[in-house]
């Protein structure tokens, strides 16, 4: 019952913190130079057809008024319609939401299994070759830009070597049965497995390029983290009665290690939503991130402040998620 109440006054708490980025972001948008009714129609229209216009779309009205309208019939489900498509904002946001889904799930899993791999590994050869080489790679994963990661795989990947696409979800010809708009959980459930490994070529190359910070931040995370466990009382203390080793470190020590490691991977999940635009820009990959940016550079402010609203209150929930998994992880974590 605590926790359900716990869950309950956090998610409360997100209508002031999804307030205050509402605010912000509407006036930015504001902000930017350009009239998103001179980029719609030009001035291929007269000066009572212009008036109309800004009138349908609210334009006529103060910003305040404009805010106040949008955000009451956001907290409603209602987002706006958009301006460029004439498309519901939350319609526009469905449609490409399983794409990038798919594929920050898909960097996710790269980034914790690799990561918590080499992070025990390095922990477990403290100031080897091994563990230099783990601190390495993951200094240099943070460093690597994201963009510049992405161009590089497809100059060798797809440019010289002819191995992965260059862009897109799946290849001219291929379809799949669309049930959750995840291209590989569909082509699996419906037996189209040349689809599957189509799409799964499709997405190594963007999904490695997003992994990449996550990877190594989780790699960092994991070998301190570890190293602080393996120090423990109990760690001796199960080594002294002769478990093997990997028992003791995967059993008994990697567990009590995961808690730091968890909110990591919470965090780096809402990240990797939202930080998925360079790569969708990069690979063409039809998600929202790419959805963000075509959205500003038509000054499209009805989908800039919804995408950029559920972008917040995904990466709240998943914290609110990852506190929750405190007490699983941690029986001593009550929440009163």
């Amino acid at each position: 019952m605590a926790l359900y109440k716990y869950f309950i006054k956090r998610l409360a708490l997100t209508i002031p913190t999804l307030l205050g980025v509402s605010i912000i972001v509407f006036l930015l948008i504001h902000m930017i130079p350009g009239d998103p009714i001179d980029i719609m129609v030009g001035d291929r229209i007269s000066a009572e057809a212009r008036l109309a216009l800004e009138e349908r779309l609210g334009f006529d009205q103060p910003l305040h008024v404009q805010y106040w309208q949008w955000f009451t019939n956001a907290l409603q489900g209602d987002l706006g319609i958009s301006i460029r498509s004439n498309q519901p904002v939350i319609q526009e946001i469905l449609n490409r939401l399983p794409a990038t889904i798919e594929l920050t799930l898909v960097a996710l899993f790269i980034a914790v299994l690799f990561g918590i791999i080499f992070g025990v590994s390095a922990a477990r050869h403290r100031n080897t070759i091994i563990d230099q080489s783990m601190i390495g790679f993951s200094l240099l994963g943070v460093s690597i830009p994201i963009f510049w990661l992405g161009m590089m795989l497809i100059m060798l990947f797809s440019v010289l070597l002819g191995w992965l696409p260059v862009s897109g979800r799946l290849s001219m010809g291929t379809a799949i049965p669309s049930i959750t708009g995840l291209y590989l959980f569909d082509a699996l459930i419906t037996g189209h497995f040349e689809a599957f490994i189509d799409a799964l070529k499709h997405l190594l190359m963007p999904a490695f390029s997003l992994a990449t910070v996550s990877l190594a931040l989780i790699v960092r995370v994991t070998r301190s983290s570890m190293l602080d466990v393996l120090s423990e009382d109990y760690i001796r203390t199960a080594r002294a009665k002769g478990l093997r080793e990997g028992k003791v470190v995967y059993v008994h020590a990697l567990k009590n290690a995961l808690i730091p490691v968890v909110t990591v991977i919470g965090l780096q999940l809402a990240k990797l939503m939202g930080g998925a635009i360079l790569t969708e820009t990069v690979f063409s990959w039809p998600g929202i991130g790419r959805l963000l940016i075509n959205a500003i550079g038509f000054r499209d402010y009805p989908v800039v402040q919804g995408v950029v609203l559920f972008v917040a209150f995904a990466f709240i929930f998943i914290n609110i998620i990852v506190d929750l998994l405190y007490a699983y992880l941690d029986p001593r974590i009550r929440y009163e």
